[in-house]
């Protein structure tokens, strides 16, 4: 008897701690679970990162080869412009030559033009003494 109370007693303590392994499992089993999906979050919020980090870079890359050639475009703008510069200076010395030339032209003309008046009043006043001379 006191052998079958003490096989009841490691068969009841057996089982209680059976039940509380059982029970112990359980909640470690619900824990990892959660640890697993925490862990998987986690990956797939790196693999977001390391894609977005990737798009990035070729971003990145792709405005620094944009930056470069607007970089280009600039200085070749800045060559031509300066070169019109250059050429606007030559023509506005050009114009500048030429209008004092006109101006030359113009005063020659009217000193001619008085010349010439001048010569055909002496002419006519010539005719005229000829003419009473000759009356």
């Amino acid at each position: 008897m006191i052998e079958d109370a003490v096989k009841n007693r490691i068969i009841l303590i057996v089982s209680t701690l059976c039940l509380i392994f059982f029970f112990w499992a359980i909640g470690v089993h619900s824990e990892i679970g959660k640890y697993k999906n925490n862990l998987q979050e986690e990956l797939r919020k790196r693999i977001e990162m390391e894609e977005q980090n990737a798009n990035f870079l070729k971003e990145k890359s792709a405005l620094r080869e944009n930056i470069r050639q607007l970089a280009s475009q600039i200085e070749e703008e800045k060559t031509a412009n300066q070169a019109t510069k250059k050429a606007l200076v030559q023509e506005q010395l050009v114009n500048d030559s030429l209008k004092e030339e006109l101006e030359k032209m113009t005063r020659l003309k009217e000193t001619l033009e008085e010349d010439l008046k001048e010569s055909l009043m002496k002419e006519r006043q010539k005719q005229k003494k000829q003419d009473g001379s000759m009356k």
